[in-house]
């Protein structure tokens, strides 16, 4: 359950459309559902404002179908990662899902509408390390966020990043997805005033290690102002910099008529 969900729950039970004991058996799963293997954590949108998120690598496509129609109870809007075509397939048996090859996502549940006013700008180094910024552009997307993305603009050419300076100085979080040396975020972070959200990829040869040459580099930039999240963690990224860029009450869209 999320706020929108209690609040509305409470609604019913003041205008008596709904008892003080259905409103109660609607909420005996708080905090979590245990389904044996796996025990959901229905309480997260309510303590952190979004649903937990299903990691679908290492479950079964039976598993991950379990999880999302015991979910649907709750909240919805459902976002499932590392998921392939036979998760897809699974989750399709229990609740009308998308597929997002690209950023190898299930998602139940419409997109929400934006509402935070600040840009979050996704800039990949390379073509080959789309799958995570896709991965990191879709989890803030979710999260009712304004995100754009700058694709394949690795230092290798700098002269495709410099002529969108512009466009990198106007976003409010910046998050740069790189992998082979990884010294794309540290130059970015030399250009701004906002904060850049470094995400190493395995991405690159032998002396690459798995990503690992790359976290280093990010992890040592001279530049100030950039975090760093784990190898291929498109995810964190992208939710770091939604949390970022819904604080201040500057930056929310008023609901107000």
């Amino acid at each position: 359950m999320d706020k929108e969900s209690i609040k509305k729950l409470l609604e019913q039970v003041r205008s008596g459309s709904v008892s003080v004991d259905a409103a109660l058996e609607k909420m005996r799963s708080l905090p979590y559902d245990d389904l044996g293997f796996a025990k959901i954590d229905t309480h997260r949108g309510l303590r952190q404002g979004f649903p937990e998120v299903i990691f679908c690598q290492g479950k079964t496509p039976v598993q991950v179908r379990d999880i999302v129609k015991r979910m649907m109870e709750h909240h919805p809007l459902i976002l499932g990662m590392r998921a392939d075509e036979a998760v897809y397939q699974a989750v399709r048996e229990v609740a009308d899902a998308r597929y997002h090859p690209s950023a190898h996502a299930v998602i139940v549940g419409e997109n929400p509408e934006i509402r935070h006013q600040g840009l979050i700008l996704v800039i990949t180094a390379g073509t080959a390390d789309m799958p995570v910024s896709e991965e990191a552009a879709l989890t803030a997307e979710l999260m009712g966020n304004r995100v754009e993305r700058l694709m394949d603009v690795g230092v290798a050419g700098v002269h495709r990043l410099l002529q969108n300076v512009r466009k990198i100085q106007s976003a409010n979080v910046i998050v740069v997805v790189a992998g082979m040396e990884g010294a794309l975020p540290g130059v970015i972070a030399g250009l701004v005033d906002k904060p850049v959200i470094a995400v190493p990829t395995s991405v690159g040869y032998g002396a690459n290690f798995k990503g690992l040459s790359a976290l280093l580099t990010m992890l040592n930039a001279c530049a100030p102002g950039i975090g760093v999240v784990n190898i291929d963690n498109g995810f964190g990224a992208g939710y770091m910099a939604g949390l970022i860029n819904r604080l201040g009450g500057s930056n929310q869209i008023s609901e107000s008529k």
